[in-house]
């Protein structure tokens, strides 16, 4: 079984920009609480990704490539939700982090995630890292494409 575990951050620094990026657009095909489907494009490349439930940190995580003129035509399906961002890979104490830069909607939301090997792992922090938002649902991509960061309430941010 593919197992996905990931830290999600909030980001106050800049430190992180200069790192190398490439431009993301996602859409969710299913958005459901135990599962979702994705579909993406990462430059020259495609890919439909399944994910259960999150269950602390961890979830199922299966990806596989699809060819970019099917993901455009599923990225279609997905209708106004579809989310575009610059991925930046910036490596720290020996760890990638992966910081998005959220465009469009979502412009002014830059959040990092890193991958451990489990939930325990322990790991350095790049001093441009905020609050950790892992177990916070309005941060889950799927939640950002039909939720929008430009819609929020600022003082529901303070929460």
């Amino acid at each position: 079984m593919a197992l996905e575990i990931e830290r999600k951050f909030l980001v106050t620094g800049e430190g992180w920009r200069n790192a190398p990026a490439e431009r993301l657009s996602q859409g969710y095909l299913c958005h459901e609480p135990s599962r979702t489907v994705r579909v993406r494009i990462a430059g020259e490349q495609a890919f439909l990704t399944i994910k259960g439930i999150t269950q602390g940190a961890t979830r199922q995580e299966f990806e596989y490539p699809i060819p970019v003129a099917d993901a455009q035509s599923l990225l279609a399906l997905c209708g106004a939700g579809v989310i575009d961002k610059y991925r930046h890979r910036y490596v720290h104490a020996g760890k990638t982090w992966e910081v998005d830069a959220f465009l469009g909607d979502n412009q002014g939301l830059v959040v990092a995630e890193i991958e451990l090997a489990n939930e325990d792992e322990v790991f350095d922090k790049p001093d441009w890292l905020g609050e950790e938002v892992t177990h916070d649902a309005r941060y889950y991509n799927a939640n950002l494409s039909t939720q929008p960061f430009v819609h929020w309430n600022k003082a529901a941010l303070a929460e």
